[in-house]
């Protein structure tokens, strides 16, 4: 992370001690954890998430430890517990004070420098410096493979020579929202919190003292340390509602400067005290010894960093730790989208379980990513989920869910249907079991297609050629997969039905009327079958009422990359020069394509978050997809430009974070915030990171360079239509 980048932290309401007083609320001095008081104030200001622009991202190989933890603006954000789709803490921080004159909290009054310790581990370390020069914090963080604990390493300094106070200030959210958690303390210093269903214990060495847990906003420890720089309450907080935890963590930056910190998790408060105290007694040092060689381990079984890559073997490592990271450990095979909730998803939205859920789109690039590394028992772990837990009697599958199939959002995707066919095809799976499954989805496309409810970017209905593409070549894998099992009628539907679409996909959704070429070119989604009726579309997150003609994005590359086209095609290489007109930039870091003409998915011109706004608006602003530059890149290969795909990796390679090297869903474009450091055009905006999708492509087209051709492709789909990503004899 660029010290430069700036941060737009939602700052909770901070109520001083004399309003406390004078609405009632009696403060309680500080005493043994025995004569704590409940906390006044319940339930608290409404909890809210961290922001989806993760510093660091970090779990343990083996399915024993079921933690996962992030790290945002200086402090450990977002921990997820039992499952990798539930978030349950959303902070845990540090404040200094001097007792008299000042109290600093990391967040918001220091500037953050994250390291990757190690390019084989996702070990991450934080150096929080004070604005003001009186001291620095420094924290590595792992989570203990034995147990599900997160651990943090803590040196604390003074930079004037003057003692300082410390204090944790800590924000549990467990099972996926922070407004149902109760707390309190033990006599020992640990702080204790849970809900209906988990539990979260913090227990330091040495001991915390002076402990409290109150509700944000009016009895919170920071309400408290920030009024007078004195912790004077000590609370217990019994009444479910958004509880915030305080302890004394007794280093004074001086002659005291060294701490570890425990967080563990459990089904009981009883459960988590114990693991936490475990994970204590076995020491940072040796969970992160053993942390460390289980990335090393996995890593070592990959397929070597490829030629390609080996400017950024940093990336490549760490792209696939990300994808092997997102995977669920309870629920195998189900790997989240990211670990992040961006923008108003983090608070006006919370409620829903947004990037920390499974799409079946995703998860096939995921699920091709690891194919690329050579992790083909995850791919197929993947696909078990795929059919095992989302594919829906039918054969439709949802929009997205959660880890046990509970949709997210309750549209349909027909690309969706589909990935699920290619995958099984890729890795083999034609036996009667995964026939079955194989067969309910491609008599759903078949029935429902081509036409979709919502292409690939969620906003849009009627004909795509991204998603035609996706449904083409997945009736052709299907009918490959009919023939090995005998079903001779059921193949020859799909073959002719596929057949019949990749003749009238250029008639379906490319225009020959349009105003940026006199030639046919793609659009981004027709609403029927006709391109050039000129039907309005309107365009989501705040974008114009406008001509569909106007419409265009870089998907339909879909249809060279699966195989449909090829990519001498007069159609796909006019397309391509309307969207580099129209979508494309140049940055410093290389070329970046936008999603789609007037896409308001992004930040607000000024680089605020982005939030839902009402048609016309014009508010917020899609930036760069950096996977869009992943799959021009395969385009280029399969056109025969090994150079042209290989300065496109380059370009994913340059705009992963320079510290975290973590890889984000947008880059800011060349209309930056006017005036604010850190927007540099090519660089990451507060969007979802590590995004596993781009972290899939960056992967994939990596190897793919070293193989010649897209390794995604199928090629009984570009065999069949003469493709030149056909390479089979």
């Amino acid at each position: 992370m660029l010290l430069s980048k700036r941060r737009l932290t939602a700052v909770a309401m901070v109520v001083p001690a004399a309003a406390v007083l004078a609405a009632g609320m009696v403060a309680q001095p500080a005493g043994a954890a025995g004569g704590a008081t409940s906390a006044p104030g319940a339930p608290g200001t409404l909890s809210t998430w961290a922001e989806g622009d993760k510093d660091g991202f970090g779990t343990a190989r083996g399915t024993t430890s079921k933690v996962w933890y992030t790290l945002n603006d200086g402090e450990l954000t977002d921990v997820y517990f039992p499952r990798i789709d539930t978030p349950s803490i959303r902070d845990s921080q540090f404040v200094v004070t001097d007792g008299t004159t000042f109290t600093d909290r990391e967040d918001r009054d220091s500037a953050h420098q994250v390291q990757l310790l190690d390019n084989r581990s996702l070990t991450y370390r934080y150096v929080n410096t004070a604005r003001s020069g009186k001291w620095r914090i420094t924290k590595t963080f792992v989570t203990d493979p034995a147990r599900s604990t997160v651990l943090e390493q803590v040196h604390f300094e003074s930079l004037t020579g003057t003692p300082y106070q410390l204090y944790l200030l800590h924000d549990p959210a467990l099972s996926m929202t922070g407004n149902d958690d109760t707390g309190t303390s033990t006599d020992a210093g640990a702080l204790l919190s849970s809900d209906s269903s988990n539990a979260t214990a913090v227990v330091t060495s040495p001991a915390m003292s002076k402990t409290s847990s109150g509700y944000l906003g009016t009895s919170d420890g920071w309400t408290d340390l920030s009024s007078d720089h004195t912790m004077d309450w000590h609370y217990t907080a019994p009444t479910p509602g958004n509880v915030v935890q305080t302890g004394r963590v007794k280093l004074d930056g001086v002659g005291q400067q060294d701490a570890t910190v425990a967080i563990g998790f459990g089904s009981t408060r009883d459960s988590a005290l114990s693991t936490a105290q475990a994970s204590l007694a076995v020491g940072f040092g040796a969970a992160r010894t053993a942390y460390d060689g289980g990335w090393h381990s996995y890593l070592s079984s990959l397929k070597p960093v490829p030629t390609s890559a080996s400017s950024w073997t940093t990336e490549w490592n760490l792209s696939a730790m990300v994808l092997a990271a997102s995977e669920d450990k309870t629920v195998r095979g189900g790997f989240v989208a990211a670990p992040a909730r961006p923008w108003s998803w983090a608070n006006s939205l919370q409620s829903l379980a947004v990037y920390h859920a499974v799409w079946s789109r995703d998860l096939y690039q995921i699920a091709t990513g690891l194919l690329a590394v050579g992790d083909t028992a995850a791919a197929n772990r993947a696909l078990d989920f795929l059919w095992n837990v989302q594919q829906r009697p039918d054969g439709s599958f949802p929009q997205n869910s959660r880890l046990d199939g509970t949709p997210v959002f309750g549209d349909l995707q027909m690309d969706e249907v589909a990935f699920p066919i290619v995958l099984a095809q890729q890795l083999g799976r034609t036996g009667a079991s995964d026939w079955a499954h194989v067969q309910r989805s491609a008599d759903y496309i078949v029935a429902k297609g081509p036409f979709t409810p919502q292409e690939r970017w969620e906003n849009a209905t009627g004909y795509s050629p991204a998603t035609i593409a996706a449904e083409i070549a997945g009736l052709v894998c299907a009918a490959d997969i009919a023939q090995s099992n005998g079903a001779k009628k059921s193949a020859a539907t799909y073959l002719k039905t596929a057949d019949a679409w990749a003749k009238n996909v250029q008639s379906w959704t490319a225009t020959s009327t349009g105003p940026y070429s006199s030639a046919p070119y793609y659009l981004r989604i027709s609403d029927d079958n006709d391109p050039n009726d000129g039907h309005l579309m309107q365009v989501s997150d705040g974008g114009p009422l406008i001509d569909e003609r106007q419409v265009v994005d870089p998907s339909f590359l879909d249809l060279v990359r699966l195989g449909v086209k090829p990519a001498s095609d007069p159609t796909i290489r006019n397309s391509l020069q309307v969207v580099d007109q129209q979508l494309s930039y140049l940055t410093p870091n290389g070329r970046f394509w936008h999603r789609a003409s007037f896409d308001g998915y992004g930040e607000k011109a000024d680089g605020s978050q982005w939030e839902p706004t009402s048609p016309g608006s014009a508010l917020t602003h899609g930036r760069g997809w950096p996977l869009l530059g992943g799959e021009r890149g395969e385009y280029d290969l399969v056109a025969g430009s090994t150079a042209g795909a290989q300065q496109l990796l380059d370009t994913m390679g340059r705009a992963a974070d320079d510290s975290s090297h973590l890889m984000a869903e947008q880059v800011w474009d060349l209309n930056p915030p006017s005036g604010q450091p850190g927007f540099t055009p090519g660089e990451p905006t507060f969007s979802a990171t590590p995004l596993a999708w781009t972290h899939a492509e960056f992967l994939r087209l990596a190897a793919s360079i070293d193989a010649g051709a897209p390794v995604e492709t199928p090629q009984v789909v570009a065999c069949r239509y003469g493709s030149e990503a056909c390479t089979s004899s």
